[in-house]
């Protein structure tokens, strides 16, 4: 695959980039360069490779599920400027 100049201008089109006139040939090349690089990479096997979330395996560090000091809502509630029942009270903001 190979990008051509005005594949380099609608690709900045559709970024929102300025590119100028003098720098649509020097993309064109990185952009080409890049894709040559992904085709290379399209070309390794990796047929029974597992696939991975981290280049050194990890486990993912989790807390325990414990039943936790529950029923602190009067001192969660506490320095809220308006209350009721446990609940923080606020403006009404959608009629």
């Amino acid at each position: 695959m190979s990008v051509d100049a005005q594949t380099v201008r609608r690709i900045a089109h559709l970024a929102r980039i300025a590119v100028s006139e003098e720098d649509v040939a020097p993309l064109q090349g990185e952009l080409n360069a890049i894709l040559a690089f992904v085709e290379q990479l399209g070309a390794v096997d990796v047929a029974g490779v597992e696939p991975m979330t981290s280049v050194t395996p990890m486990r993912m560090k989790k807390r325990e599920d414990v039943v936790t000091e529950g029923g602190r809502a009067t001192d969660i509630v506490a320095n809220a400027p308006e209350t009721e029942d446990h609940y923080f009270l606020v403006p009404k903001v959608v009629e």
